[in-house]
């Protein structure tokens, strides 16, 4: 069996469902599975909404960055005409 053969990653994702399905629903007949309260619910998705904004600010930042001073480069080259007889020549 070759290493990337194993596990629940390379499971397809029906078969990945239905053990979680089988493990939540177990956790729950014995007790011992975790239920959010709005409080903790509400925390979370907090947390989550600012780390993904902050990615977004970082990105952001990292490519006004690398623009160095030019908003977007492609307008300041110039275009080649096409080639004479090629059937894009521009109309007046």
């Amino acid at each position: 069996m070759a290493k990337e053969d194993r596990g629940f990653a390379s499971m397809d994702r029906a078969k990945q469902r239905e053990i979680a399905r089988k493990g939540g629903k177990a956790a729950h007949q014995k007790g011992t599975a975790h239920e959010w309260t709005s409080e903790e619910a509400r925390d979370a998705g907090r947390k989550g909404g600012i780390a993904s904004h902050q990615r977004r600010r970082e990105q952001t930042q990292s490519a006004d960055r690398n623009d160095a001073g030019g908003e977007n480069r492609a307008i300041e080259m110039e275009i080649p005409a096409s080639p004479p007889g090629s059937g894009h020549e521009p109309t007046e």
